[in-house]
């Protein structure tokens, strides 16, 4: 049965005390010990740093391989064209809209802030950089796409997806716990979840808390250089309230108004910046250059995502760079995540892990080549006063960047309109995230109340500010690393429960062909008396029933089909129970055999309005609306419909669909590691 969907469901949504206070009370307890006992905060923030890197250093470097190589190797395989929905399920956003959101959340502001800095630090200060300044240059920009391309997006892909089959298929909450259930079961509702939960959103507060602290370092530097507004503690706190109220109300409008419209805006105005730098810049160079760069990528993308720099470890480097950002996508993986699943229902997993690891990198792609190999050429003849001063203050890149091109007030006016759209879709997203993952909802289509959303605003705001004022961008990339790793290896668990759960699937797929045939059954063919004549099929198939009918339909032919498989049923001793009810104008029969420990057996009928066509609206008692008995499974809608047909036509149905759930059963019993999945519910479209 699907959930109620009435305010009186509205009103049993509610806070996850146990999630919600343990995080809030340590954010607010790290700020204040980071604003009130500075060097403090710095000392033991540098030393654990320290610890981490020389410690784990090998093994970020090999987590995040992993993690592309997981969910590429899904996509590819016959899981690829799994759902992450009910199977009836399609998507809710054009593909223009789900990119934009992509991109705006899984970017954000960090692609303004090293699009210049990074290509330059790297031109000049990589490791093993060639002395020659043509290879330095593209080592540089393959550092670059490293940092930003498949490998921190394949962190993305596994917790979205990975949320949005547990969730939209099997209607478990929507937060990381979920990922975790074929592993542990029920015991996810209690200790075990609770930490899971409270770890993923600790280290997505704090991946944000740096985005938003870049961001404000560098909109603090643009009001100095455009209005001489000076770079202070108090200029960034007034930047730091003024976003996130922006941030807030976006929040509150929720993902198809305010988000949505944010990201679309974003995407387009990021858009025509990079036109203008291709078009008023070395066009002819750019292109040849972005085309260079995307082979040297891919063509040395295994070494070097397994480079280590063992034999003379650059230690400061690696903390600023790679470490660094492996650190952040991961600390970013819980929230961006959980953001692409909200927006990716009815995608399978196969166009899932296409687009999110397409169309945000080609984007990453453009946007770094061609504001990176300008940057670097002004560098190579002879700007080099420009290249040490990005180097020395990154803030600073954009704008002294764009002095070189033409209408410099227009272009930086523009990039600090996109700088706070970042900003703000960066932290509405994360509000509404935040909320949603320290809520109990009784849907998880809904999002949590206004009032978390606007806290949650409120508590990044206060953090991003202590970051800022502990020590500036080193403490905020200091943070990001150390919250990053305890969250890498939730993310291993999160693989297994999603393979496991993926195997159940396969089962279910596998049971569908070895058993009996539904054409077997008596509904199409001439066995047990029950065919119908090719007239009557004929005429089944021009029928267009009214509400009217379709219910005397369930009363006289589907419940009595029922009613006979149950009582069957429980002559042999199996507990079944059959519910009838209505929800959002649809009727619907449930037949509900109870396995116990194992997954039930549900089959239900919906009685579903849909409109008239046209060509059928001259026929006799015509109606705009005519009604479908479609059949339901735990997996979704089976697409078929069962109007017109007999009472042991409908029993074959159901003793075919029967007959499917035990071999599957069978198949899920016999399997090493067998996982049962809870039982979910099936939910037609609106």
């Amino acid at each position: 049965m699907r959930p109620q969907e009435n305010s009186e469901s509205l009103s049993r949504d509610r806070l996850n005390p146990v999630v919600f206070y343990s995080s809030v009370v340590g954010i607010v307890a790290f700020s204040l010990w980071t604003m009130l006992a500075t060097e403090q905060a710095n000392s033991v923030i540098n030393a654990i740093l320290g610890w981490i890197a020389n410690t784990f250093g090998w093994y970020y470097f090999l987590t995040v391989v992993i993690y592309l190589v997981f969910v590429i190797g899904l996509a590819l395989s016959r899981y690829g064209k799994i759902r992450l929905g009910p199977e009836h399920s399609r998507p809710d956003f054009n593909l223009f809209s789900w990119s934009a959101m992509l991109f705006s959340a899984g970017i954000g502001i960090g692609v303004i802030f090293f699009a210049l800095a990074e290509p330059l630090t790297q031109f000049y200060n990589a490791p093993n950089a060639p002395e020659d300044e043509i290879a330095a240059a593209r080592h540089a920009m393959k550092i670059t796409f490293l940092h930003w391309g498949l490998s921190g997006w394949g962190i993305y892909t596994l917790v979205g997806m990975s949320l949005a089959f547990f969730s939209y298929r099997h209607n478990l909450p929507l937060t990381i716990r979920s990922s975790l259930y074929p592993i542990f079961g029920d015991r996810i509702y209690g200790t075990i979840g609770h930490v899971v939960d409270t770890a993923a959103v600790i280290g997505t507060v704090f991946g944000i808390a740096a985005s938003l602290g870049i961001g404000i370092i560098q909109l603090n530097f643009g009001l100095d250089y455009m209005f001489g507004i000076p770079e202070s503690v108090w200029t960034q706190a007034v930047l730091v309230l003024c976003i996130v109220l922006f941030a807030t109300i976006s929040a509150v409008t929720g993902v198809e108004r305010g988000i949505r419209r944010l990201s679309e805006f974003n995407i387009l105005l990021a858009v025509a910046l990079l036109l203008f730098v291709l078009f008023a810049g070395k066009t002819i160079f750019l292109l040849n250059a972005l085309v260079m760069n995307i082979g040297d990528y891919l063509s040395d993308f295994i070494s070097l995502s397994f480079n280590t720099y063992a034999f003379d470890p650059p230690t400061a480097w690696l903390n600023g760079w790679t470490l660094f950002f492996w650190a952040w996508w991961i600390a970013w993986g819980p929230f961006v995540g959980l953001f692409l699943a909200r927006i990716s229902r009815g995608r399978t997993i196969r166009t899932f892990v296409l687009g999110t690891l397409t169309l945000p990198i080609i984007f990453m792609m453009l946007w770094m080549s061609l504001l990176g190999n300008s940057a670097i050429d002004m560098a190579m003849n002879g700007a080099t006063e420009f290249g040490q001063q990005v180097m020395d203050n990154p803030p600073s890149g954009i704008y002294l960047f764009l002095e070189q091109y033409p209408w410099p007030i227009f272009t930086t006016i523009a990039v600090s309109v996109l700088a706070i759209v970042f900003f703000v879709t960066s932290g509405d997203s994360g509000a509404l995230v935040l909320s949603n993952f320290t809520s109990i909802l009784t849907d998880v289509n809904h999002d949590a109340p206004i009032w978390m959303r606007i806290l949650w605003s409120a508590v990044i705001g206060i953090l991003t500010l202590a970051l800022l004022i502990a020590g500036g961008l080193t403490t905020l990339q200091s943070a990001v690393v150390i919250t990053g790793l305890p969250f890498s290896v939730v993310l291993f668990f999160m693989m297994a429960g999603l393979y496991q759960a993926l195997k159940t699937e396969a089962f279910k797929e596998d049971s569908r062909q070895t058993s009996l045939a539904g054409q077997l059954s008596g509904r199409t063919s001439g066995e047990r008396g029950a065919a119908q004549s090719w007239q009557q099929r004929l005429k089944r198939a021009m029928s267009f029933p009214d509400r009217k009918e379709a219910q005397r339909f369930m009363d006289n032919v589907c419940r009595p089909a029922m009613e006979a498989v149950r009582d069957s049923l429980r002559d042999e001793h199996v507990d079944v129970v059959i519910h009838q009810g209505s929800q959002n104008n649809d009727d619907y029969l449930s037949l509900n055999v109870d396995f116990g420990e194992e997954q039930n057996f549900t089959y239900q009928v919906w009685s579903q309005g849909f409109t008239t066509p046209g060509f059928a609206m001259h026929t006799p008692h015509a109606s705009s609306r005519y009604y479908r008995i479609e059949v339901y499974l735990m997996e979704g809608s089976q697409g078929y419909d069962l109007m017109g047909y007999t009472r042991d036509q409908v029993i074959e149905d159901i003793l075919d669909q029967y007959e499917r759930h035990m071999h599957y059963l069978h198949l899920n019993r016999e399997a090493p590691g067998n996982v049962n999945m809870p039982d979910s519910t099936m939910q037609p479209p609106a």
